[in-house]
């Protein structure tokens, strides 16, 4: 497991990882969908974006109330009802690194102690400020690897 500093540099650097991996993407290859039964490009940036903001909603109220709760978020309900096909890809990601920014912020302020506070997720039960930590700052990552595979399967690059 990464020391805490180390796992806050890691989340500070999802925003250009995200960047680099749509790079040079046109707007057709953003929203098609060469992988049946998966999301396009377009829908997968818009879907990090809302969940990063989602998470960073729950590490303020971690960081600030007693043991918030949280309910869980659904995906495909996001992705159904949030405009994913019409919002602009460069402002998705100005929003993102804006968000981490301030979010880097604040969890530099903190003392290592701190990443031990909890919220209550009402399915999974008590998680820290570190695991919820830990889940945004992979949660890139794993969707680059998405992206990496729609890449592949346009053409852009040979698969891995």
């Amino acid at each position: 497991m990464s020391t805490i500093r180390d796992l806050i540099e890691r989340y500070k650097q999802g925003p250009e990882l995200l960047r680099q991996a749509v790079a040079g993407m046109t707007p057709e290859q953003l929203d098609a969908r060469p992988i049946p039964g998966r999301w396009s490009t377009r829908e997968v940036v818009c879907h990090i974006v809302d969940f990063d903001q989602l998470y960073a909603d729950r590490m303020k109220r971690v960081i600030a109330e007693n043991e918030p709760s949280f309910s869980p978020s659904e995906p495909d309900a996001f992705a159904a009802h949030l405009a994913y096909s019409k919002r602009d890809l460069t402002k998705e990601l100005e929003l993102l690194t804006l968000l981490r920014e301030q979010m880097a912020v604040i969890l530099e302020s903190l003392p290592d102690e701190a990443f031990q506070r909890v919220g209550r997720h009402v399915v999974r039960g008590l998680v820290t400020l570190q695991e919820l930590l830990q889940a945004i700052t992979d949660h890139i990552p794993h969707h680059v690897g998405f992206i990496e595979e729609k890449k592949a399967a346009l053409g852009l690059h040979p698969a891995k």
